[in-house]
């Protein structure tokens, strides 16, 4: 399926590895040419390097802190025409109430929550003047509150209800928000965090591809099924989707 996105111009944060990395090969496969960013500037620059020999299409690469405002507002000060934003950097680390501390649930926020919502604002304009699209990159635990990852499931729920009530402005405006609310995805990440609970669990780290067996399938999800959805909720064949949160966990109550 064309999904008539040749010639577009999407940005996509947290490009260098994983659901970012991935959503940005898909982009460029349909022809889109990027703007990539992520901390990591060696590994961002891998990434483009990548997809300009594969696909042929214009890369440009920022390494950026997006946990802060000077680090978003030069990555604002950068981008040109923008059809698609996908705010996808951030990572909300594990643990209850206790564990995570006012600096460590404020750091983690500042990168996703009030990362999401400040390019939103800043490129929001950009994006009018084309009818473009914001994808936002959620999670799961948004709906399902697991009380072990109370800041990362308080944040999705958060850029949720962000993410549909900018809906309500964007139809008004020409233009479209979406999310996508992932379960369990195989990336570095993931597996990093299935370490540490093996290790927890059965003191051996090595064990974590047990946890697989409970999941849907006997599998996490791969990053490409995430990235294809973001690749048709971004496009027009999607064009009458808007406000809308897609939640990709393998079924269910899964």
């Amino acid at each position: 399926m064309d999904l008539q996105l040749h010639g577009k111009k999407a940005l996509v944060t947290g490009a260098s590895q994983g659901i970012g990395r991935e959503s940005a090969v898909v982009l460029a496969e349909e022809g889109c040419g990027l703007l990539l960013a992520s901390r990591n500037a060696a590994r961002l620059e891998e990434v483009a390097e990548a997809i300009r020999t594969e696909h042929g299409v214009p890369v440009d690469t920022l390494a950026a802190d997006l946990s802060v405002e000077t680090g978003r507002q030069r990555l604002v000060s950068s981008v040109g025409e923008l059809d698609v934003l996908v705010n996808n950097a951030g990572a909300i680390p594990q643990g209850n109430l206790q564990e995570i501390d006012n600096e460590t649930w404020q750091r983690a926020w500042d990168l996703k929550v009030f990362g999401y919502i400040s390019l939103a604002r800043s490129l929001y304009a950009k994006l009018a003047a084309r009818r473009g699209v914001i994808v936002n990159i959620i999670g799961a635990a948004g709906e399902g509150f697991p009380s072990g990852y109370i800041a990362g499931a308080t944040g999705n729920a958060a850029l949720m209800a962000f993410t549909r009530a900018l809906g309500k402005e964007a139809a008004r405006d020409g233009m479209r928000v979406v999310g996508i609310n992932p379960g369990p995805v195989a990336t570095p990440r993931h597996e990093n965090r299935a370490r540490a609970q093996a290790e927890r669990e059965f003191g051996d780290p090595d064990r974590w591809p047990e946890f697989a067996a409970g999941l849907p399938y006997g599998r996490a999800a791969t990053p490409r099924e995430i990235a294809s959805a973001v690749a048709f909720l971004a496009s027009p064949r999607s064009g009458y989707t808007n406000g809308t949160i897609v939640t990709i966990n393998g079924g269910p109550d899964c």
